[in-house]
């Protein structure tokens, strides 16, 4: 019985030395990223969540940098987005599982050609979780306070991997 209960708790040491390998690096989101927005099929309690949208994607630089235990990834590189309340530029934190952006910002609300977009107090919480295959996916959902659009938007996000691209030598 006795060896039996050292048995298994060296198993089980050396199972948790292997989950959490000692000096392990920190996660890094660095490099560019396409960031795709799946608008097309947003979800929600908002008018806006309703209004049809085509998906959009641009691409980002991304760079990370980790001080005394937490990382940020920061958008070094990308458009300047159309709404000017947004916070610049985006960071991203990681939480142990994901890259977290949170932020408030004012919505401009569409209501239909020729009336006059109407801003709202907005607050929106954008997550990325790492895959397996070097994507990120997860969700942005954003809380409309008041107005017309108030309510909440949900829509799925992808972030992809841009390949530098190759060189090409002689002729094909």
């Amino acid at each position: 019985m006795r060896k039996a209960i050292v048995v298994v708790a060296l198993i089980a040491g050396w199972l948790a030395a292997m989950a959490i390998p000692a000096g392990a690096a920190d996660p890094s989101w660095s490099g560019q990223y396409s960031l795709k927005r799946f608008a097309a099929s947003k979800t929600g309690t908002s008018l806006a969540a309703r209004q049809p949208e085509p998906d959009f994607s641009d691409v980002y630089t991304f760079e990370t940098t980790c001080t005394n235990g937490t990382c940020v990834a920061t958008v070094t590189d990308g458009p300047t987005p159309a709404n000017p309340t947004l916070p610049l530029p985006p960071r991203y934190t990681w939480d142990g599982a994901s890259w977290v952006h949170t932020y408030d910002w004012e919505w401009d609300c569409w209501q239909g050609e020729g009336v006059p977009k109407v801003w709202a107090p907005a607050h929106s919480v954008a997550v990325y979780t790492p895959q397996s295959d070097g994507t990120l996916t997860g969700t942005w959902r954003t809380v409309i306070d008041s107005g017309a659009c108030e309510g909440d938007v949900i829509m799925n996000v992808a972030a992809y991997p841009v390949a530098a691209p190759r060189p090409s030598f002689g002729s094909s």
